[in-house]
């Protein structure tokens, strides 16, 4: 059995292509770096965790010590309008 004429008739996809190929350009691009808001935040954070760090390290070797004295009046004030004063 003999079929011919299969499928459209008279088009020749090859025919649509570009005449000219498209080059490639060498010009090279350059890296780019964006940093969003929220990371330019935690970098600030970042930056204010390093005191605190020296700051719980102190309170640290004063606690050891025996030497780390509590102000009970700032205890309370802060207990109080923490419940309170919210």
């Amino acid at each position: 059995m003999k079929i011919n004429n299969i499928g459209p008739s008279g088009i020749n996809p090859y025919k649509n292509q570009p005449k000219h190929p498209i080059q490639p350009t060498n010009q090279a691009k350059g890296d780019q770096l964006e940093i969003s808001n929220k990371a330019l935040e935690m970098q600030e954070r970042s930056k204010f965790a390093e005191a605190r760090q020296e700051k719980v390290a102190s309170l640290k070797i004063a606690v050891e010590n025996g030497t780390y004295q509590v102000d009970s009046k700032n205890v309370a004030t802060k207990m109080i309008d923490y419940y309170f004063n919210k």
